[in-house]
């Protein structure tokens, strides 16, 4: 196959040692299906009536079914939107499946079936052409051609730049197409008519945009039938070639203008082909009489004429016979020109014969035989052909598909190149006696890689035939339905109301066995090969089947020594594997050894081998107790066999360390993140969609299996042969030195090897959970707090619910964009000149891949994105998995394992994880990369950033439970790291309060050694309590070292609340007696007094004015009379008071405080008069409420106005005798009302009566006349100058 120009070969995954050219022999491929386990492709159906058909009887003409493929010329190119890109179809009787794929991005409405009305598609009567604008689908039946004019992917999109992961197919737009448009479709004329039993075609595109179809005619020549452009008005016509060279031309009516005489059936062409050249197409034909002819178009005349028997050896009754089977392909090379390639089929074997077209002078052209190869293979269904290989397709006696390549050229010995091709599932399943027979067969059926949905759906619909299902199923709802089938078939059958359990497992295995055996039915049918497609611009090689498509690529060299025979094993196997040819002889002999284990193995053996691995045992023990079985049930000396070839060997440690060096991906050296920044946005946004879709994904991850799968079981046999060496104990073979060496050496390196492909085999076994878009944010916003949201693993897409495994997902997710920019960091030539070639693509990035998901590398890219796409069932299985034998990022699984258990709800588990993670900060790439911080500022050590990570992780989640108890062990830890401790500290301060734990809160606060973060826990601690209202706890802490903190605290909350919503003036009184500190209780309660009267003007402000200034002489009553002062509160304890902004000048600076500030001090009699006072101004209130709003702040002399004017006498002159005020004040007041009441009228004197009462007056007047109402106004202008007044005086003198 054609080399690539550019890529840089695969790199060494291990070290030296290594084979000598394991990358680079291609002698056998593998078949890797590539059926989508989705949803069954949804095709649209259209129905297509022929012109002049409708009578034609449906049916009946029946061909065998057929398909082909169609590849864009510029599919590999690397800048070329239809890079990747092919189509494929299927034909079946009346009907045309097409389909459009892409290995880079997903089609949308890339299906479409079409259905011809009463015709029969002949085989191979698909052939499709692309022009600058246009994709042509020309399409033959047994009575009409069609032309089907699609448009051109390249004119589908503004840009060639493609970016999106979905696109429009071209096939989105056809049900637009008039498929009864007379233009683009004819019935096939009378006369000459179709040949009545042939079924081969030619169709092309000629120079000037006309269709043309090439048949066998009924006479047995070739007629042409030409439809003219689709934008060129014209006729239809038909041309017919004769072997006379002599034209005859048909027009339109389909009338001969001659009648054409007989013509023998033996050069009826039974295989057509076509070659383009300018102006002109060469028809070759190869005949019935064994010979090839070749027409010329243009000229309508006959070129060449060459019989093929010269080349074949056969006997003569084959020459005198008619031939059958015949085919024919061409394969152009614009350096080699134009190959032919038939085979020749007889009885007894089959023959390819090669020639190259050689032109002559005078337009003269003849055959140059290049090569014929011998097949003894029966049934050859397909075939094709390249300028250097041959790829056949065949059915052998046994109803088997085999596929086989070979290069004709330079290919003395005639050796075909085998592909392995992929098995149906078993027929029969195993069921233990602890197993239950459901689980283990939906295990089966469901497994990826083994059933598709088609087939699964299909059994379904037969098992419930009679009940109408919906089969538009994703995978996890047909696996719901097939359990819901087959119980209801079980429960359907049950006659007895009772069963012993042995009896319903077996009924229950009947039935499951019986669905099974439905659905192996349908898998082998859908399997059925059909057609081999190759696309010579990559040299991707596909086989197309009845019910899917399923891709060949190279098999590496030790799986191509381990599954291949012994017979065909040549001897440039042996020059691949060393140049030494001993050490090449001796790894042969070794991998026949292993193969002869492996075919001894039973099925038992086998999965005692891989249970052994799931269950964390040891596989030197499983390989030794299965060595032992096979030698008890060993009947056929196999391992007598073995023995003698192992004598051969002459250095087996060497060889099986060669071995094992070559199936080790083990790198030391870890792959470029991202894409070249230096490289253009353009080529990096277009390379970033390379490979990116599903079934590119899906055959990568399927191949990465295979190779797991194959590995392993090398393994395994590896393990049985070693220890078939130390119990044979011969120095002989292994020699006295090296008979403990392989012991500890070998064994040791072999079974993590094992477990390493078995990992990756499991890996690509599991499938990933669908998961909520709600799920994935919230589980982004947790990985942000780590800072891991750039990491290449995090993704913020959703992505399909398609089952994809978990090997799938990283590809898709992570892995193919490194991969991609890692294979073209360094190209060997302009990325614009770059050409694709599928082998050795598909070989690098699958290696690649085996380096990001060998569990022994330094990155942990894989599990990163399991982490990230909340994945954490299958993260957790993968960690235990890997745990007991991995020594490699045994902290960063410990972290990842720890998030597993956050999320199922093992909080003490994921803090044992974390604390063991804790140990491997530093060494490990991934732990590093965690406690990087984005400003790449490093403030403490590696070990404290990383408890300050998972800290903050533990918040986000909120479990403050956790929080503390990682903060302890962090703080022992710590050290002398003073910053740290108050960080941790701080942290279990906070989590505590949270968790309403004061007493533990407080304890944690006095621990912080920085000051200024423990003042700001203090208040914190302050404020929250209050708002609690917790404030026993908070009077009663015992405040060591922090006294005069709490105190400034409380007091500058106070002074910055408000005085009716908050009681922090309350909460410090209590705080102050609680300690028997009675002075500054009382200067407390003072300070609260005065502020309500300034600051609260309602009657509730002036009844707890009261009471604090009540309060507060209480306070100095509990003091000895010495001491029994306060200092009265200055104007800075109200106006200037901690928290406000500063007071500022015009310039804005801040003025500075006045320094000659008095101080004044407050005994108890002060305060006493303050007292009454207050009780003073809440009696007024509560006589005049509209003068609330003065009293609060007003002085004495000011409350004496306001008392004379509410006619609160008696209170008035009690507040002078209390301050030694003048009593003139209260005596012109009174002198005033009385005036006014003897100038007054009836409301004055109503109004007297209110003052009047409110003043204290019995102990003078005591005259019943006096409290009675009807008498009043004759009463008080009789007495009042003399009696009312005299009282006072009298009273007061």
């Amino acid at each position: 196959m054609a080399s690539h120009p550019c890529l840089r070969p695969v790199e060494p995954c291990g070290g030296g040692g290594k084979m000598a050219a394991a990358g680079a022999l291609e002698r056998s491929f593998v078949e890797l299906s590539g059926a989508e386990r989705e949803r069954p492709r949804h095709f649209r159906e259209f129905t297509v009536c022929g012109i002049g058909t409708a009578n034609a009887l449906a049916g009946a003409v029946k061909y065998s079914e057929s398909a082909g493929g169609f590849c864009y010329l510029e599919s590999g190119k690397l800048f070329a939107v239809t890079r990747n890109r092919f189509i494929h179809w299927k034909t079946s009787g009346d009907t045309l499946e097409l389909v459009e794929e892409s290995l880079d991005v997903n089609l949308l409405n890339n299906a479409v079936r079409l259905k011809f009305q009463n015709c029969s598609l002949l085989p191979g009567g698909v052939h499709v052409s692309e022009t600058q604008n246009h994709v042509i689908i020309l399409i033959l039946t047994n009575q009409t051609v069609h032309r089907l004019l699609l448009p051109h992917p390249s004119r589908m999109y503004r840009s060639e730049l493609v970016i999106e992961s979905q696109m429009q197919s071209i096939f989105t737009d056809v049900g637009k197409v008039d498929f009864r448009d007379p233009c683009n479709s004819q019935l096939i004329p009378a006369v000459p008519g179709l040949s009545p039993n042939s079924t081969s075609s030619a169709a092309w595109l000629g120079s000037d945009g006309e269709a043309l179809f090439a048949l066998p005619s009924a006479s047995g020549g070739i007629f042409v039938l030409k439809l003219p452009s689709y934008d060129i008005p014209g006729m239809v016509s038909v041309v017919e070639l004769k072997q006379s060279s002599v034209m005859q031309r048909l027009l339109i009516g389909w009338m001969p203008t001659a009648i054409r005489g007989d013509q023998g059936p033996s050069d009826r062409p039974l295989a057509l082909a076509v070659h383009c050249v300018e102006h002109d197409a060469f028809i070759f034909a190869l005949c019935q009489d064994h010979k090839l002819r070749m027409w010329s178009y243009k000229d309508q005349m006959c070129l060449m004429v060459a019989d093929m028997l010269e080349y074949v050896p056969v006997s003569k009754d084959f020459q005198l016979s008619i031939g059958t089977g015949h085919k024919l392909r061409l394969a152009y090379s614009p350096s080699m020109g134009l190959y032919l390639g038939l085979f020749m089929h007889s009885p007894k074997r089959g023959q390819f014969c090669i020639f190259q077209l050689v032109s002559t002078e005078n337009n003269r052209y003849s055959l140059d035989h290049i090569s014929s190869v011998f097949t003894s293979q029966e049934t050859l269904i397909d075939f094709a052909l390249t300028s250097t290989d041959i790829w056949a397709l065949w059915h052998d006696a046994e109803n088997q598909t085999v596929v086989r390549y070979i290069t004709f050229e330079h290919n003395v010995a005639g050796q075909w190149n085998s592909v392995f091709m992929h098995s149906l599932p078993e027929e029969e399943i195993i069921i233990r006696d602890d197993q239950d027979p459901r689980e283990m067969y939906l295990q089966t059926l469901f497994t990826p890689g083994r059933f598709i949905n088609a087939a699964l759906c299909k059994a379904l619909q037969i098992f419930c035939r009679g009940t109408e299902r919906n089969l538009d199923l994703s995978w996890s709802e047909l696996k719901k339905e097939v359990t819901l089938a087959v119980e209801s078939e079980l429960q359907g059958s049950v006659t007895e109301y009772e069963f012993s359990q042995e009896e319903f497992r077996n009924l229950q295995q009947e039935f499951w066995c019986k669905f099974y055996a439905c659905c192996l039915q349908y898998q082998e049918a859908l399997s059925h090969p059909l057609a081999l497609h190759l696309n010579p611009h990559t040299n991707m090689v596909c086989l197309l089947k009845k019910g899917y498509l399923s891709f060949l690529v190279p098999s590496s060299l030790v799986d191509h020594l381990y599954l291949h025979p012994d017979d065909d094993l040549l001897a440039e196997d042996e020059a691949a594997i060393s140049d030494d040819v001993e050490v090449a002889r001796d790894v042969m002999c070794l991998i026949k050894c292993l193969r002869l284990i492996g075919e001894s193995v039973t099925m038992d053996m086998s999965v005692m081998m891989e249970m052994s691995c799931y269950n964390l045992q040891s596989p030197e023990k499983a390989a030794e107790q299965i060595l032992e079985d096979l030698i008890t049930i060993d009947v056929e000396n196999v391992m007598e066999d073995i023995c003698s070839k192992l004598q051969e060997i002459k250095n087996p440690v060497h060889a099986i360390g060669l071995l094992l060096r070559e199936m080790d991906y083990e790198t030391e050296v870890e792959m470029e993140k991202g894409f070249n920044p230096a490289q253009p946005l353009n080529i990096r946004m277009n390379l970033s969609q390379l490979y990116g879709g599903s079934t590119a994904g899906y055959i990568v991850c399927r191949g990465v299996c295979k190779i797991a799968s194959t590995r392993f079981l090398i393994c395994r046999d590896l393990l049985i042969l070693q220890h078939l060496l130390l119990r044979l104990g011969d120095a002989a073979i292994l020699g006295a030195d090296q008979l403990f060496q392989a012991q500890q050496d070998l064994l040791h390196r072999t079974s993590p090897l094992l477990l390493c492909y078995y990992l990756i085999k499991w890996g690509s076994q599991c499938l990933a959970t669908d998961v909520p878009v709600d799920t994935l944010e919230s589980n982004l916003q947790h990985l942000s707090v780590l800072e891991l949201t750039d990491s290449g693993a995090v993704t913020g897409n959703k992505f399909v619910s398609s089952p994809q495994t978990i090997v799938e997902l990283f590809f898709q997710e992570v892995a193919r964009k490194h991969i991609i920019a890692h294979l073209f960091s360094q190209p060997k030539a302009p990325l614009s000149q770059t050409g694709l070639n599928w082998p050795e693509m598909i070989t690098a990035v699958t290696n690649y891949l085996l380096q990001l998901l060998w569990p022994s590398n330094p990155g942990c890219l894989f599990m990163e994105c399991l982490m990230a796409n909340c994945q954490y069932v299958q993260l957790q299985d993968y960690i235990q998995l890997l745990h007991p034998w991995c020594q490699v990022n045994i902290g960063s699984c410990r972290f990842m394992l720890g998030r597993c258990y956050l999320v199922t709800g093992e909080g003490q588990k994921a803090l044992q994880c974390f604390r063991q993670a804790a140990s491997e900060v530093g060494k490990e790439e991934f732990l590093d990369r965690l406690i990087r911080s984005e400003d790449g500022e490093i403030v403490s050590t590696p070990r404290m950033q990383y408890y300050d990570k998972v800290l903050r992780l533990l918040d986000v989640i909120g479990l403050p439970e956790l929080v503390i108890q990682l903060a302890m062990s962090a703080i022992t830890e710590a050290g002398d790291d003073w910053k740290s401790q108050a960080t941790l500290r701080t942290c279990i301060f906070k989590h505590h309060l949270d968790l309403g734990h004061n007493s533990q809160a407080y304890e944690a606060l006095t621990h912080i050694p920085d000051s200024s973060r423990r003042l700001d826990c203090l208040r914190q601690l302050v404020v929250v309590l209050c708002e609690r209202s917790q404030l026993q706890d908070l009077v009663e802490f015992p405040y060591v070292n922090l006294h005069n903190e709490v105190v400034a605290i409380i007091e500058s909350r106070a002074r910055a609340v408000d005085l009716m919503t908050h009681n922090y003036y309350e909460l410090l009184y209590a705080f102050h007696i609680y300690r028997h500190n009675y002075r500054k209780a009382g200067t407390v309660m003072f300070e609260y007094g005065m502020r309500l009267g300034r600051e609260v003007r309602t009657l509730r402000g002036l009844e707890k004015q009261g009471n604090c200034y009540l309060a507060a002489v209480n306070c100095l009553r509990l003091i000895r009379p010495e001491y029994a002062w306060i200092v009265h509160p200055a104007s800075g304890a109200v106006c200037d008071r901690p928290g406000t902004s500063p007071k500022r000048n015009h310039d804005g600076e801040c003025t500075a405080a006045p320094t000659n500030r008095q101080i004044e001090i407050l005994e108890l009699g002060d305060l006493e008069k303050e007292c009454s006072l207050a009780r003073i101004r809440l009696t007024l209130a509560q006589h005049d409420p509209s003068a609330v709003a003065v009293a609060g702040s007003s002085s004495a002399e000011e409350m004496v106005s306001l008392l004379v004017q509410a006619g609160l006498f008696d209170t008035a002159i009690s507040l002078c005798q209390t301050f030694k005020l003048p009593l003139t004040p209260v005596f012109e007041g009174l002198a005033f009302k009385c005036i006014k009441l003897q100038l007054g009228g009836e409301a004055a004197q109503a109004e007297a009566w209110s003052w009047l009462a409110a003043n204290q007056l019995s102990s003078v007047i005591t005259t019943k006349e006096s409290r009675c109402f009807e008498w009043r106004c004759k009463y008080l202008l009789r007495i009042w100058n003399s009696l009312v007044l005299s009282a006072f005086i009298k009273c007061y003198r």
